[in-house]
């Protein structure tokens, strides 16, 4: 048995999922925090997983680095560590910084606070020669606005250092922009208390299919486990209403992604550890959203889970321990898919009509849903009120299987009125004919 130091955690999905795993593999942690109240029991009175599973918790400043290390050194000092881990983007480099100080598997320091900042992923791109759009980053709206038009319109803007698609939006004009840079320069700490970089990062639109590289890299040799394809809603901001796994790509599609995703590594000296690089797949090749340094979130770890046999947070585990990684194994599933209930408009949602389908649905592995609960626009990830998973035993097939269960969906309103989710492609409305808008 192995115990691991996990340094924070997601509240949800992989928060959820990781801890009891880690016990599942015959291991415990010892989690160190800043608060464990940031990880509540449920209403109902359950403990957190995240809390619920460790050996033991040690409360320190997690976003000081040194006093992470100064603590993680005391525990290391009483009790054998043999890895470091977290599944929170804010706290990556720190464990790296943990890692590198007691002699643990890791990347290195100085490569997670470049994979940890948009614009620095950029330059790092430019710097070693892969095809990537033009950006600029702007501290003030002069700044903002000067890029902008030298770039062009339609752009991206986006925080450098948040996540979830928080903030990130598409602007086509100067009255957009300035919006947009008040917005994501608004803040001065992220919801972990860590001083956020307050500059926007403007990069030319990418037109095309939306899709995430899985990969996993292990002593500078890059294994890519498969593409995952993904839906978007909520325009002007870019939320991820669903996704499938396997994409359903042309193998050359799919040869120039895999490809583009190793030089885009490379490119960053990534040579340990998970990752989930979006791209879009545009008229002149693939082009760059973002490399996270991590697991996919989304539920996409489920998905992989269910068609390649392998959990891609076992495979988080297994690094950490400096052990090889377990790729594929043989499944009845060949693909998978995630589409997510989101709110059309503001409101309280109160209930929700026809849950009872989806217990009867052979082919829902899993949904959830928390409710009542208060929506608003939906501006990032954070806006999904449950999810709904479906697998099929043929390609390409769970994603329309997975939209047609949450389209038959209704969410109940406080004020007596009823709403399809967002995002449901027309084909899973009454009377509709399936389109997707890519934009």
């Amino acid at each position: 048995m192995a115990t691991l130091l996990m340094v924070e955690s997601w509240l949800r999905s992989t928060g959820h999922s990781l801890p009891p795993l880690i016990r599942r593999l015959g291991h415990d942690y010892v989690l160190l925090t800043t608060n464990p109240a940031l990880y509540p029991d449920t209403t109902s009175g359950l403990r957190h997983p995240v809390r619920a599973n460790a050996s033991e918790i040690v409360r320190a400043d997690t976003n000081d680095p040194d006093a992470a290390v100064t603590a993680a050194r005391a525990v290391a000092a009483r009790r054998r560590i043999d890895g470091v881990l977290t599944t929170c983007d804010f706290y990556l480099p720190t464990v790296a910084t943990i890692a590198d100080a007691l002699g643990l598997p890791g990347a290195r320091p100085d490569v997670l606070h470049t994979a940890t900042r948009k614009h620095r992923v950029r330059q790092a791109m430019d710097d070693a020669g892969v095809s990537n759009v033009g950006f600029a980053v702007a501290d003030t709206y002069d700044a903002a606005r000067d890029a902008a038009a030298r770039l062009g319109y339609p752009l991206v803007a986006k925080p450098v250092d948040l996540n979830s698609g928080t903030a990130v939006q598409r602007v086509d004009d100067d009255a957009a922009l300035k919006d947009a840079f008040h917005e994501i320069t608004a803040e001065e700490r992220n919801t972990r208390g860590q001083p956020r970089e307050r500059v926007m990062l403007l990069e030319q639109l990418a037109e095309g299919p939306e899709v995430s590289v899985e990969a996993i890299t292990r002593d500078g040799e890059t294994t890519i486990v498969g593409i995952t394809d993904k839906s978007l809603a909520g325009p002007p901001a870019f939320v991820e209403s669903g996704h499938m796994f396997p994409a359903d790509l042309p193998a050359s599609a799919v040869a120039d992604a895999e490809a583009y995703v190793l030089d885009a590594l490379a490119a960053l000296d990534y040579r340990h550890g998970l990752s989930h690089t979006e791209l879009r797949l545009t008229a002149d090749g693939p082009r760059l959203i973002e490399i996270n340094p991590r697991q996919a979130g989304g539920y996409i770890f489920d998905l992989l889970r269910l068609v390649t046999g392998v959990h891609p947070l076992e495979q988080l585990v297994r690094l950490s321990l400096g052990q090889p990684p377990r790729v594929h194994e043989t499944t009845d599933v060949a693909s998978a898919a995630v589409f997510f209930v989101i709110s059309p408009r503001p409101g309280t949602v109160v209930g929700v009509a026809g849950t009872s389908a989806l217990d009867a649905d052979p082919d829902v592995v899993r949904w959830q849903l928390s409710v009542p609960a208060r929506a608003g626009l939906p501006r990032s990830n954070d806006a999904y009120l449950g999810h709904v998973v479906v697998s099929s035993a043929s390609p390409a097939d769970a994603r329309a299987k997975a939209e047609a269960a949450v389209g038959s969906l209704r969410l109940r309103f406080a004020d007596g009125t009823h709403a399809q989710p967002l995002g449901v492609p027309a084909a899973h409305a009454p009377g509709g004919r399936r389109q997707r808008v890519l934009f």
